[in-house]
């Protein structure tokens, strides 16, 4: 698709980072419904719920222009709730 000479266009960068963000979405609302299948507690089920939105504000953000920002926050953002959940099932 791309050689190692090409460099990514503005769209396609919005474009590929809008995807990354989807798949990020779809992939918290699987761990969402499993936590719920396992019954876990309303604030681990809360923390993923809140991945879930930010992965629509990181699509929002990619799509006005500004994708280093959303990828910043999306990596940061899982990370908070991932160490979260860890936390809250080891209490």
């Amino acid at each position: 698709m791309f050689t190692t000479g090409d460099k990514l266009t503005p769209k396609q960068a919005r474009r590929l980072r809008m995807g990354i963000g989807g798949l990020a979405m779809a992939a918290m609302a699987v761990v969402l419904v499993i936590r719920l299948g396992d019954g876990s507690s309303l604030l681990s089920v809360g923390l993923y719920g809140a991945a879930f939105a930010l992965s629509g504000a990181v699509i929002e953000m990619s799509r006005r222009g500004r994708t280093r920002l959303g990828m910043a926050v999306l990596v940061a953002g899982f990370v908070l709730v991932l160490a979260a959940d860890w936390w809250l099932r080891s209490l």
